[in-house]
């Protein structure tokens, strides 16, 4: 194949002169267009201001490659771009507005070459390969550029919240540590300083990476979740994020006057998310003692998921509070579930569906019809079942009712943590259902 003719190359910067005589009209006909078009940089006159000098900056270069042919790796980063990103990193406006302005900004900027390019009258070949050269340039520009403020902003998200959060942080120790007193003038003051109302319903929630992350970009993605849970939950304000350290972090969620929750909804955002972070939660209280309380609880659950093998993406207290507040003593609540189930505490298939079974006939009220509809089996499979489970543990599964459905709840939340390993010792029962080991 040939050499591309110097002629649409020519013609394009001929073009790109010709634009950069207008280039504050065309900058703020893009800039009111974005304003338009994405709220979110819309009001603030700081975001504006650096929004419009970013546009005139990228504009500017691209009619400069274009005038000149100058390769793409030759471009260096431009301060205005960088310093937008950097202003909604810290304004806390997504990261999804700032790749929208670049490609709204630069349809629109498309629009004012593509009309240059026509206005010239070349002819039908020279213009269609000016217009593929003008796109093909730009298309990798905007590409390159859109990179490199997307790595601005996320490093710049991850030093302002450290920053920001410090001092934020500070404060909600003293909240917790019940320094704070409840006088209205204290609790004014702690509003000012978290810019969080403590005279609401809150949600606590504990979020962590279990893995050391590398790339400091932790904090955003708990961030991020934190936020879009709080989205999806329908909460009347941004939530308080308080970073415990690059891979850990607590937040309270608003809710205002309302006191429920849709823990289905909660479960289904973090399970939805990123598969490496696990998010436990509180349950919802009111006031500046809901705020610690809160707090507590979904400590407790991550104590919890964190002893659990395998462990869970998400945990709420109000579902395991029982075994959470047992979780201190895990060699003694192991020893308990074990007295308590007896040989089904083997980490084991067949046990485990036995247990299944149980817990479901426990949960109906001891109803063999709703247990065989829920597990979707014979009502004659489930009476074996439990009549099996009954021999195993030595006694009515209706005798030790409550005993029996927290020593499940337990092996369902914390797994092969509170069982006996396949194969291992096994128990008799006594005929009071003590066991006893075998020596």
């Amino acid at each position: 194949m040939g050499m591309e003719s110097p002629e649409p190359a020519w013609e394009l910067s001929v073009s790109a002169a010709n634009i950069e005589s207008r280039l504050m009209e065309i900058s703020h006909d893009v800039w009111e267009h974005l304003l338009i078009e994405i709220p979110q940089v819309r009001g603030d006159d700081a975001v504006e201001r650096i929004l419009l000098a970013s546009v005139q900056e990228n504009v500017a270069t691209l009619l400069h490659i274009f005038e000149n042919d100058i390769p793409l790796e030759n471009l260096e980063g431009l301060s205005a771009a960088n310093e937008h990103a950097r202003r909604l990193a810290q304004r806390d406006i997504s990261v999804s507005a700032l790749i929208r302005a670049y490609r709204i900004g630069h349809w629109r900027f498309l629009q004012w070459c593509l009309d240059e390019l026509a206005r010239r009258g070349a002819d039908d070949v020279v213009s269609a390969a000016a217009n593929r050269r003008l796109l093909k340039v730009s298309f990798g520009y905007i590409d390159s550029i859109t990179e490199h403020v997307i790595e601005v902003y996320r490093l710049e998200r991850e030093r302002w919240l450290l920053s920001r959060n410090a001092i934020r942080a500070a404060r909600v120790r003293c909240i917790l540590a019940e320094e704070e007193a409840e006088k209205e003038a204290d609790l004014d003051s702690a509003e000012s300083a978290l810019g969080y109302r403590l005279r609401q319903h809150h949600l606590g929630l504990v979020a962590w990476l279990p893995g050391l992350t590398g790339n400091g970009a932790g904090l955003v993605r708990l961030d991020r979740l934190t936020h879009r849970i709080a989205k999806e939950l329908g909460c009347p304000a941004s939530p308080l994020f308080i970073p415990r350290d690059e891979g850990l972090a607590w937040a309270w969620l608003p809710f205002g006057a309302h006191g429920e929750v849709s823990w289905e909804r909660l479960s289904g955002v973090v399970e939805g998310g990123e598969p490496s972070v696990q998010v436990c939660a509180g349950s919802v209280q009111r006031g500046i003692e809901g705020f610690r309380s809160t707090n507590r609880e979904a400590l407790r659950a991550q104590e919890l998921a964190t002893a659990a093998s395998p462990g869970r993406r998400f945990t709420a207290y109000s579902q395991v509070a029982p075994v959470a507040l047992m979780c201190k003593n895990l060699p003694d609540l192991r020893t308990w579930v074990g007295s308590v189930l007896g040989p089904l505490a083997v980490d084991d298939e067949q046990s485990a569906q036995l247990r299944q079974t149980l817990h479901d006939f426990l949960a109906t009220g001891c109803n063999y019809t709703a247990t065989a509809s829920n597990e979707i089996l014979h009502k004659n499979t489930v009476h074996y079942r439990i009549r099996k489970a009954e021999r195993i543990i030595g006694h009515s599964v209706r005798a030790g009712h409550a005993d029996l459905e927290v020593a499940l709840l337990a092996v369902k939340y914390l797994g092969s943590t509170v069982m006996q390993p396949s194969g291992g010792d096994t128990k008799e029962r006594r005929p009071g259902g003590s066991p006893r080991h075998r020596r």
